[in-house]
């Protein structure tokens, strides 16, 4: 389907931009006047680099929350998408709806309406959607969605705090050090050397690091800037790229943190695909889509491919040694008794305790860490001021 870039104005007169898939230039037209806007330019989109806009999570559940209450409370399909549409405060998820309900309208099935704008409606939202449109319980499906919406939210957000806090808190003590060599300590020590006084071995020392304060700082930056760089560089090849998400993974106490996130996802996913009527090696097909470390992706392909051919699958995952043994143990079981759904739902409620503990025990651990490390600083800084001080006092009193 054809993707147009186009300018409009908002009712409050801003102009605003965007980008949307649409049958037809006429059809694009009609889904911007829909999503309240005045059409000023309409393009045929021919750049690759053309950065599609993002639907926050937050309006994106704030829709399938109120789709599945209007459809559970008897409402038609195109008028609920009608009316989310109007309330929606994004513009880009408002004008895709629109879209979905126009191709419902004109006789399409709403999981092939969302794929035309599959930058909004994901994989996993887009099968999860037609499995309970094929099954009769789309307000089922949507509520389903709303909920799997809302724990990913919430373990993001356990996840995002335990990397960011301690990211923040060293930044800021690294940031109060470079302050005190660079502004503090240089303008105290210059006022003993006026004064004759022989600086010390300890207060010589920190000057030098002083006067190369803001090039190891900038050098630091350069340096990380750079790694970043090529590694998103040699990212570009898939067996570099395994071999960096599998060293993630070593990383300690990061690497089983980021561990457990994956495999709750992947858990929370499996369980809300199976619960809503796919084939478990589909199943296992749209959850590997959503893994971010792709060393782990590929082991849950790998694990695909050998329930395809009617191996157990469950050795696999074990012969990777990366999966903790209880969620081994625990799908062996459910697998065996033909009760995954349930074990699925097992371990990621195991994963969600795990993640919130380890969260707050690097946190724990990490406060009085830095706060000894800023002490120990401060305190050599404060003892190269003090002992050409004492010294001074020492020839003074004779």
């Amino acid at each position: 389907m054809p993707t147009f870039k186009y300018s409009a104005v908002n009712l409050s007169g801003k102009k605003v931009y965007g980008i949307l898939s649409s049958a037809s230039e006429r059809s694009a037209r009609q889904q911007i006047k829909a999503g309240n806007l005045t059409p000023l330019s309409l393009d045929l989109s021919h750049n690759r680099f053309y950065r599609k806009p993002r639907v926050s999570q937050k309006d994106l559940l704030f829709a399938t929350r109120t789709i599945a209450t209007l459809l559970d409370s008897g409402i038609a399909l195109d008028e609920t998408l009608k009316s989310i549409a109007a309330e929606v405060e994004d513009k880009s998820l408002s004008i895709a709806l629109h879209s979905v309900r126009d191709e419902l309208l004109q006789g399409s099935r709403i999981g092939e309406a969302m794929s035309s704008h599959e930058h909004i409606f994901n994989d996993t939202y887009r099968s999860l959607i037609a499995s309970g449109d094929t099954a009769g319980n789309l307000h089922l499906a949507f509520s389903n969605l709303a909920d799997y919406l809302e724990e990913a939210a919430l373990v993001r957000q356990q996840v995002v705090s335990a990397m960011t806090y301690p990211v923040i808190l060293l930044t800021f003590s690294i940031g109060v050090v470079f302050a005190l060599l660079t502004f503090v300590m240089p303008q105290v020590v210059d006022q003993f050397v006026r004064a004759g006084a022989t600086l010390p071995l300890l207060t010589r020392s920190l000057m030098v690091l002083s006067d190369y304060a803001l090039v190891a700082l900038v050098g630091q930056g350069l340096l990380i800037a750079g790694g970043y760089y090529l590694y998103k560089r040699m990212s570009k090849n898939k067996q570099t790229a395994l071999r960096f998400h599998r060293n993630f993974l070593r990383i300690p106490v990061v690497g089983s943190f980021l561990l457990n996130a994956e495999v709750e996802r992947f858990a929370r996913i499996m369980h809300l695909m199976l619960k809503s009527g796919l084939n478990l090696d589909i199943a296992m097909q749209q959850a590997q889509v959503v893994i971010a470390n792709k060393y782990i992706a590929q082991t849950i392909s790998n694990a695909r491919a050998d329930l395809v051919e009617g191996k157990d699958f469950i050795l696999s995952l074990k012969e990777s040694n990366i999966f903790p043994s209880l969620f081994i143990q625990l799908l062996s079981s459910g697998y065996k008794s033909g009760n995954l759904i349930f074990m699925f739902e097992k371990v990621t409620q195991y994963m969600k305790g795990e993640i919130e503990n380890k969260r707050s025990t690097v946190l724990s651990l990490l406060e009085p860490l830095v706060i000894i490390f800023m002490g120990g600083i401060i305190l050599l800084i404060v003892l190269a001021i003090l002992i050409p001080i004492m010294q001074m006092n020492s020839i003074a009193l004779g």
